[in-house]
């Protein structure tokens, strides 16, 4: 911190004599940037700045709390009831923390990681001024009683998540944008009467019609979310965003999620959001978080390192292994856990702001734009990279496909639905369809599911339904040895520790390559169920 703040002061970012006015105050970050300077510092000093303010624990000096808003940036519905003192945190309505870190630590205590179960988090709940479940409180959303004046329970107020690990966000964002452009390519080369199918990467997202008389129907696009297809009227095209953030494909950007976080779970609000020199909250401090802060920690979390694969050298589980990831395709998993899709250039150049950032999130032009390549050396190892410096290809072996399916059993859903407002309908029928989830890191990122209810990932496999239940059935009917060669292939897929550079590893976090060369050529007798390798497009 004493050398970003030395940067800041030779950058004119900190008056030279303000160092003395920090006697006696209790700051988790006693100077922030100020806007435009976070060009003026190396990119090394500005993403180690980015994870202070991740670990930051924030106090009432900093801003920390919101006595007069809820989680959602609106006011109380009973602003006589402020939430300060005992009312300060809320585990369920929030705010219930007082760093991103204190959550996001999982595995290896690595910052920006998953978490425990005990990290779930009630998405939606911080609609509530104070989730209370009085009895006798009659008012909307002010601890009880929802919207449509039903009592709230702990299993309706909210729809419980757990904490998604960062690795990798970057290559992740990218594909998405990358998606988007795509996809809104094939929308606007469509004419009147056309009806195109939307593909991107292999992946398929349905078809998009444009009617003769210019209106647009997505009735057949599929696995994106709401708030990707709605338009004002019949005749404005629909956005076609990938929203990657979110398990119901909610949130555009890490900035956004940023955005979203600060002010739900810690009360700190940003000011290309709430405004500069307002006190939206009430608690007395203005401007909690500059731009250039939200640039700084969105940065950090989309240089975090990739994940890799842990494979011991022992036979027994090599041969489980590659036995594992052919069941895994010939079971259909793939299908929707595909394992690697194609970055092209640039795309491993991640920029700030998201050009498809929503209104409330620093847009293009409103600002310089941040450039950042994500195969710098210096940032976190590992790292994805072109196997050849002209490739114009990385491989992004995250296995998902970036849509939205229902994998729920009949008589299962959340018990709201993210995409729609808290007063329709639609919001309290549940939701059911969720972003494939990526399995790079699955290995040692327990709990599993959305729900983070599961401790095995066995039990998440035999848990998909609805568009995933052909495949399920196939992994049952598998035998035996294979269905545990499927978690045995899953547990490969981790987050490694710091300091491990290569992508695959042993026991001992050494090279190794795989899959393991017998008899001279990959696999030996068992390459015949070599399944495609991460990196290896499709």
């Amino acid at each position: 911190m004493q050398r970003i703040l030395l940067l800041m002061l030779m950058a004119g970012a900190v008056p030279a004599g303000a160092q003395t006015s920090q006697i006696g105050r209790e700051a988790a970050i006693p100077r922030h940037l100020q806007d435009d300077e976070e060009f003026k510092i190396p990119l090394a000093d500005l993403l180690a700045y980015g994870k202070q303010l991740f670990d930051a624990k924030w106090t009432i000096e900093d801003g920390g709390g919101r006595p007069l808003t809820k989680g959602t940036g609106q006011p109380l519905a009973d602003p006589t009831r402020p939430l300060t003192g005992e009312r300060a945190f809320n585990r369920i309505s929030g705010p219930d923390a007082n760093s991103c870190a204190g959550c996001h630590n999982s595995p290896y205590g690595i910052s920006g990681g998953g978490g425990d179960i005990v990290a779930n988090v009630f998405v939606l709940a911080q609609r509530f001024d104070f989730a209370s479940f009085d009895a006798k409180d009659t008012e909307p959303t002010r601890g009880a009683v929802m919207e449509t004046n039903d009592p709230a329970t702990l299993q309706d107020i909210g729809d419980s998540r757990i904490t998604t690990g960062m690795f990798g966000a970057g290559y992740l964002e990218m594909l998405a944008r990358q998606m988007t452009a795509d996809l809104q390519s094939i929308r606007n080369t469509m004419k009147h009467g056309e009806t195109r199918e939307l593909v991107s990467k292999g992946i398929h997202f349905g078809s998009l019609t444009l009617t003769r008389d210019g209106r647009w129907d997505y009735s057949k696009v599929e696995g994106l979310p709401r708030l990707s297809l709605l338009t004002t009227t019949s005749n404005d095209p629909p956005s076609l965003v990938i929203r990657p953030w979110h398990q119901a494909g909610a949130v555009v950007s890490i900035r956004e999620f940023t955005n979203n976080a600060f002010n739900q779970h810690h009360g700190m609000q940003a000011t290309e959001r709430f405004g500069r020199d307002q006190d939206p909250d009430g608690d007395g401090v203005k401007n909690e978080l500059t731009r250039a802060d939200i640039t700084a920690i969105s940065l950090w979390q989309a240089s975090l390192q990739v994940p890799g694969r842990v494979i011991p050298n022992d036979p027994a589980i090599e041969d489980a292994v590659l036995t594992g990831e052919k069941a895994f395709e010939t079971a259909g998993c793939a299908k929707c856990h595909v394992p690697a899709l194609p970055l092209e250039r640039p795309g491993w150049v991640f920029t700030e702001p998201n050009p498809y950032n929503p209104p409330g999130n620093l847009r293009t032009g409103w600002a310089k734009t941040y450039s950042m390549d994500l195969t710098a050396a210096g940032l976190p190892e590992p790292r994805l990279r072109a196997a050849h410096p002209n490739d114009g290809v990385i491989m992004v072996p995250a296995y998902t496909d970036f849509k939205l399916h229902d994998i729920c059993a009949p008589d299962e859903k959340e018990p709201l639905d993210q995409n729609y407002p808290a007063w329709s309908r639609q919001f309290r029928a549940g939701n059911r369809r969720f972003l494939t989830r990526r399995l790079w890191g699955a290995g040692n990122q327990p709990p599993y599911f959305h729900h983070g209810l599961f401790t095995t990932m066995r039990q998440a496999v035999l848990a998909h339904d609805g568009e995933a239940v052909e495949s399920r059935r196939a992994f049952q009917h598998l035998t035996r040895y294979e269905q545990d060669s499927v978690i045995e292939f899953l547990k490969t897929l981790q987050v490694l520790p710091p300091g491990v550079k290569d992508l695959v590893v042993d026991e001992h976090f050494r090279p190794k390559v795989w899959p393991p060369l017998r008899g001279g050529r990959p696999g030996g007798a068992a390459s015949a169920v070599v399944a495609p390798q991460p990196g290896a497009a499709r």
